[in-house]
């Protein structure tokens, strides 16, 4: 349960009281690079603790991965994080990828076992020359260099989990590796973070477990995903978006409203670190989090 001395709203004004991260994916066209590039724009000023880039099913996007985080690195301020997986690729393939991050300058690499190549739902195959699971990977990363790794993690069980026995021991294998933080899969219910939260640190799990949250750009579209990832879609939630489907403008600010209750109630409860699936979109994300207290810094505060 939640500490009697829990993080309150009212110290959200102070500087640093709350850190954010962001994730953004590889375009796949000029008008995609375009709409990155101006969210990356938008929400820099924010200075996000790292930025991370998802990597497609089997390296589908690794090229385009790599590109958006070179570009990151050497045109940005902030610090981006790879994200990397078991599928796809030797464990030589592999490891070489993680010296060309090592050259570059990157120093954080989020590490998943990733999707089966024929997609989500369908029977995973470990590549026998392959890191077969993402504890072996995270092992790997951090035999090449000393990276800052970030694992998953499930506040409702991953859907290929027998149990929550399973579930946790499965984080425990990534946390003994070398796993430095957990990144959740995104969820609406912040009762179920939280007794996560408590069977985690039960376990005597004690990295950082940082909630991963959506912002609903398309609630049609995160429902059919969310029943393949295994996060449930309350009913108070559907309610919200019922009758939206053709109002946009309405949908957005419902969307913003409903992360915002989350993300305050989060903060109630004394989380304090807070990463966001921006989809590549910084309207409803930038709006979160000032209502966080993240807002870009005063001429004042630069000069000091």
């Amino acid at each position: 349960m939640t500490s009697p001395d829990k993080f309150r709203r009212f110290e959200l004004g102070n500087p640093g009281a709350v850190s954010v991260s962001f994730e953004f994916f590889p375009p796949k066209s000029d008008k995609m690079e375009a709409k990155l590039w101006s969210a990356v724009e938008r929400l820099q000023p924010l200075d996000p603790s790292f930025v991370s880039v998802t990597y497609g099913a089997g390296g589908s996007t690794r090229e385009r991965t790599h590109r958006t985080v070179s570009r990151l690195l050497t045109e940005t301020a902030m610090a981006p994080a790879a994200h990397l997986t078991c599928v796809g690729a030797s464990r030589g393939e592999i490891d070489e990828i993680v010296r060309d991050y090592a050259d570059l300058g990157v120093r954080h690499i989020v590490a998943l076992r990733g999707d089966p190549l024929e997609g989500i739902g369908a029977v995973y195959r470990p590549r026998e020359d392959g890191y077969a699971y993402a504890s072996d990977l995270v092992e790997g990363i951090r035999r090449v260099a000393d990276f800052e790794v970030s694992v998953s993690a499930y506040p409702e069980r991953h859907p290929e989990s027998a149990d929550w026995s399973a579930e946790i021991d499965n984080l425990k294998r990534k946390v003994d590796a070398g796993a430095t933080r957990a990144i959740t899969q995104y969820f609406f219910d912040n009762d179920l973070f939280e007794t996560f939260l408590d069977k985690v640190r039960a376990a005597g799990i004690s990295i950082p477990i940082v909630p991963g949250i959506l912002p609903i750009t398309n609630f049609e579209q995160t429902m059919v995903f969310s029943a393949k990832c295994g996060t449930s879609i309350p009913h108070w939630l559907a309610r919200r978006f019922a009758g939206l489907e053709q109002d946009s403008e309405t949908r957005k600010l419902v969307a913003s409203a409903v992360a915002c209750e989350q993300v305050l109630d989060l903060v109630d409860r004394g989380i304090t670190d807070f990463h966001f699936y921006t989809m590549n979109r910084a309207d409803l994300t930038f709006a979160i989090c000032h209502m966080l207290g993240v807002r870009p810094a005063t001429s004042e505060q630069q000069a000091a």
